[in-house]
């Protein structure tokens, strides 16, 4: 069996990596199983770091398409494009894509109209705003993938009730805790960590991504300023990147505690996370790794991609509220945060299930 797996954007190595090390495992007992590794953008993306993938323990991609961001209608037209060329001289049985992105999408219906398989891991996440570019391409690929790969029972449900065929659909748990397991002895502690005076569960950590916050500047100006006064002067750690870092500096906010750094690598922020005393985020990544790291997270944002980091983990949702995230800020630093309790089947084996799913699949 051929798989050709699709990353997008940084955050899905993170997700593939466990399952390329699952692959390797089942080629190791004698299983007839490979796969290439397909990069959507540029191979000299400053967003991949050298380390990246020694971090994650995986290989390189085996290619790239060479799409850069433009427009969302003219990348998807060049994925496609070079998605088809790719798979006209390397053809595969299964296309395994993840997450919403517009290569997610783009790579999902090319594979579609050739009919191979498709794979979509993340199925079933839902904002159930069809405004967001993101839930358009989530939507699409549902809808034509074989494998609905999903995180949770909430995923599950979304799926039904849109109609999906039950027999497509594979609750296997959450694949970034099978790569925050296999990497939690492994995390770096960064060397600029103690010029910097932090101590252990003695910093905040912030991080942001989303344009659409960065768009609004008294809003932004709002929440980071509330962060601030709420910190009662301890360390806010902020690794950036430089667009976030060039909107943040915009803003001419001065505190002798907020300090922005670049972007961190996997295990330098993996170590980041895990010793911070809390996390102010809106990434929906960072908030399910804190969960499993018992680490309390405020989200700057409507909704969680995975509902049970907020049902019953460590994380809050505070929208664009500077008056919630006060609140939270208070609960926070006076130690009144509750614990989290680990959803089901976020053990680690989620990319061996899929995997053995695949390998059935093709005896079926």
């Amino acid at each position: 069996m051929k798989i050709t797996i699709v990353a997008g954007a940084r955050p899905n190595f993170m997700k593939i990596a466990p399952i390329t090390r699952a692959i390797r495992t089942y080629q190791e007992a004698g299983k007839n199983i490979s796969f290439r590794l397909i990069y959507t953008g540029k191979q000299d993306d400053k967003s991949l770091d050298a380390s990246l993938y020694s971090d994650l323990d995986m290989k390189k991609p085996d290619g790239y398409l060479d799409v850069e961001e433009h427009g969302q209608s003219e990348v998807a037209a060049a994925i496609m494009l070079a998605f088809e060329k790719e798979l006209n001289e390397h053809p595969a049985q299964v296309v395994l894509v993840v997450d919403d992105l517009t290569s997610t999408m783009s790579c999902a219906i090319v594979a579609k109209k050739r009919g191979l398989k498709v794979a979509h891991l993340i199925a079933g996440t839902r904002s159930f705003d069809m405004n967001m570019p993101r839930e358009v391409n989530r939507t699409i690929v549902d809808a034509i993938s074989d494998y609905l790969f999903t995180a949770g029972m909430i995923a599950n449900r979304n799926l039904n009730q849109e109609g999906m065929i039950p027999e497509y659909i594979y609750y296997v748990g959450n694949i970034l805790i099978d790569t925050i397991r296999y990497n939690r002895k492994r995390l770096l502690q960064p060397v600029w960590f103690s010029s910097l005076g932090l101590k252990k569960n003695n910093y905040l950590l912030f991080t942001l991504n989303r344009h659409e916050l960065l768009a609004q500047k008294p809003v932004l100006r709002d929440l980071i300023q509330t962060m601030i006064d709420k910190s009662e002067g301890m360390p806010i750690i902020a690794p950036l990147h430089p667009y976030v870092q060039n909107s943040i500096k915009s803003l001419k906010i001065k505190a002798p505690n907020f300090h922005i750094l670049p972007s961190q690598s996997y295990l330098h922020f993996g170590f980041l996370v895990n010793e911070a005393k809390g996390i102010i985020t809106d990434s929906g990544n960072i908030a399910e790794e804190a969960t499993f790291l018992d680490v309390p997270c405020i989200t700057l944002n409507s909704y969680a991609e995975h509902p049970e980091t907020w049902r019953i983990g460590s994380n809050e949702l505070v929208n664009e509220s500077p008056d919630a995230l006060s609140a939270c800020m208070n609960t926070l630093m006076h130690g009144q945060w509750k614990h989290a309790t680990l959803p089901d089947r976020w053990d680690g084996r989620t990319a061996e299930r899929i995997v053995q799913i695949i390998i059935n699949g093709e005896l079926k």
